[in-house]
């Protein structure tokens, strides 16, 4: 687990700046404590911290042909490395190391991008070939599920690139402005998301995605993989998803430094742990958060887990920690990242790098195998539609006419299930999901800038993506549509950002893409049934995990945030709203949402620390202005 930076001048004689590749690729030291290396030749420059993982003598990158004019720097790990090795050495390809990235490039030099099919892991990379005299060639691609970032923009004659995008704006060469557009997004969202980042002028790669250009040609991000979008598939057979899981999961133990787990007390978690005991010589570490608030507190079911397969556990307390919410993480997270669950997921991160320095984790099951609770509701609405058929537009005036109730008997308080019922499904799926509606968002924001922005709503590019699938169950087209946006754009960026941030690296098993690519499709029973989700995962774990930890109720990685915003954070969130850009927010609707939430009328909570957030980001990023 490395980060990378540089860039491709246009003309390969001008010279490169060394001065300035060092300032952006030591941005990215957390990345990569372990060491730093460069490349530098014919207008092209590249930058690469390391975290020594595999082959900690001989992995320092870039790798560079034996011919001098090919050069890769890459970050992440590709677990079939071994197998391909053996084959390129059959082909007659040379090595120095044992580095799996050292392995990429020589696959390069023998198929080309064709190559990305070849590797099975999480990854992104950059490759420049300059054996064209006078016509450099650039390779920028991207893991199949996008566990990897990268960075791109298209500025003062050159490509530019980078893990995070604080390494290009380190250049100098970009302005510190937020797009409009990704204002709506996050307030909307809670994160950015798309193939343009927060950043005017940057842009993000998206999975499954390559860039593959010459010096003299347009920029054009091309797919090379995407996920299945026909189901139902085949239903899976006995033993089957175990098969699946073993695998993932006995791939992903391989390393030269100390590994262990990430632990909470629900199925997927609980699931990988259990294959890593069962693929090890010893027990597992495993790490978890506890909260003292027992509402959010896993503990009971994680020990549980913990103390049946032996495991050394480690357990890290969660505090209201305003320091790290508002200083420490908006800078790893260089763009506006409101999920607060970063919190847990960094302490956890910075628990396990006490003894590990690499960690798997159970996060994609829910996903994959439908364990969201919004999924559950989902399936509930989709029958209830089915059952009004063409009289389903009552129910949307229904819940239009039904009074607002905070609190209260569950029968007074059904408006929101009615105007999901009445609405298009496309657009219930989203706001299942949503922080703010785009109406409250509007309600926030200053007019001036409301009417320059009344254009945007993050759920058209999120449509676009649900529309795509060959069915018509509205589960599916949800499943694909989170798994191109929200879990690369909010759950895979909190998971890389928040234990790159400690120099830990998370591998994620569950995204296997085989996994992936088999699981994705199975029939609606094997994923929902009788108000439980990921039965198939869950009857398949039946006989290897606790019946307690099986049955338990689906938490997610949750923060006592209504509270802490109530009590030990309100001075951080009231000095931080009052400082919003007022160009940005109306001052009186952001004062009143803060005072219903201080008060109990309301509970604001995702609403204000999505605020509370942006403004920490916008200060320690030096984000003055707005690009609307």
């Amino acid at each position: 687990m490395c980060g990378f930076t540089g860039w491709v001048h246009d003309d390969p004689r001008r010279e490169v700046d060394p001065v300035l590749l060092r300032r952006m690729t030591r941005t990215l030291v957390h990345r990569g404590p372990d060491g730093e290396g460069y490349f530098e030749q014919g207008g092209v420059a590249l930058g690469f911290r390391r975290l020594a993982i595999v082959d900690l003598a001989a992995g320092d990158q870039p790798f560079v042909s034996a011919c001098g004019r090919v050069a890769l720097v890459g970050n992440g790990e590709l677990y079939n490395h071994a197998g391909l090795r053996e084959e390129l050495l059959e082909r007659g390809a040379s090595f120095r190391s044992r580095s799996d990235m050292e392995v990429a490039l020589q696959l390069y030099l023998h198929e080309g991008p064709a190559m990305l099919e070849r590797l099975e892991g999480m990854f992104a990379l950059a490759v420049v070939d300059l054996r064209t005299p006078g016509q450099p060639r650039t390779l920028l691609a991207r893991d199949r599920l996008g566990l990897k970032p990268l960075y791109w923009a298209r500025r003062d004659g050159a490509l530019w690139f980078a893990s995070e995008a604080k390494a290009l704006l380190a250049s100098g060469r970009f302005p510190r402005r937020l797009r409009g557009e990704a204002l709506v997004h996050y307030l909307q969202r809670g994160h950015v998301g798309g193939r343009h980042s927060a950043w005017e002028d940057i842009h993000c790669l998206r999975p499954g995605h390559l860039i593959d250009v010459a010096v003299d040609e347009p920029v054009v991000p091309r797919v090379w993989w995407s996920p299945p979008d026909e189901a139902p598939g085949p239903r899976d057979r006995k033993d089957e998803v175990l098969e699946h899981l073993d695998r993932a999961v006995e791939a992903r133990l391989m390393a030269d430094v100390p590994l262990g787990g990430f632990l909470s007390g629900g199925v997927d978690s609980a699931g990988v742990a259990d294959a890593m005991a069962r693929g090890a010589d010893e027990p597992p570490r495993l790490c978890t958060v506890s909260f003292e608030e027992k509402a959010f507190d896993e503990m009971e079911l994680a020990r549980l887990t913990a103390a049946r397969l032996g495991a050394r556990h480690e357990v890290a307390v969660q505090q209201p920690d305003p320091q790290t919410a508002l200083d420490v993480l908006p800078w790893h997270f260089d763009e506006p990242h409101a999920d607060p669950s970063d919190l847990a997921t960094w302490l956890v991160s910075r628990t396990a790098r006490e003894s590990v320095t690499v960690a798997l984790s159970g996060d994609g099951g829910d996903e994959v195998f439908g364990g969201y609770r919004r999924y559950l509701h989902e399936v509930w609405e989709a029958r209830v539609r089915g059952a009004l058929g063409p009289l389903r537009g009552l129910a949307g005036l229904a819940g239009a006419l039904h009074p607002t109730v905070h609190g209260g008997p569950a029968f007074l308080r059904g408006k929101t299930f009615l105007q999901r019922v009445g609405a298009d499904p496309a657009r219930a799926a989203f706001d299942s999901a949503a922080v703010l509606t785009r109406a409250e968002v509007d309600a926030l924001l200053h007019p001036s800038l409301r009417q320059e922005l009344r254009g945007h709503d993050a759920f058209a590019a999120w449509a676009v993506h649900y529309a795509a699938p060959r069915t018509t169950c509205p589960l599916f087209r949800t499943q694909y549509a989170d798994l191109q946006t929200t879990l690369p754009d909010q759950l895979l960026v909190k998971v890389d950002r928040a234990s790159m941030a400690v120099g830990l690296e998370v591998r994620v098993p569950l995204l296997d893409h085989r996994l992936v690519e088999r699981f994705l499709g199975l029939p609606l029973d094997r994923k929902v049934r009788g108000g439980v989700g990921k039965v198939a995962l869950r009857e398949a774990l039946g006989t290897r995990l606790e019946p307690r930890v099986l049955g338990g109720r689906k938490r997610g990685f949750d923060i006592p945030l209504a509270s802490w915003l109530r009590g030990p954070l309100r001075s951080a969130l009231r000095d931080h709203l009052s400082s919003l850009p007022p160009r940005w927010f109306d001052a009186g609707a952001v004062e009143r949402l803060e005072r219903e939430h201080a008060s109990g009328r309301r509970d604001h909570a995702l609403a204000l620390w999505g605020l509370l957030v942006l403004e920490a980001w916008r200060r320690r990023h030096d984000c003055e202005e707005l690009a609307a």
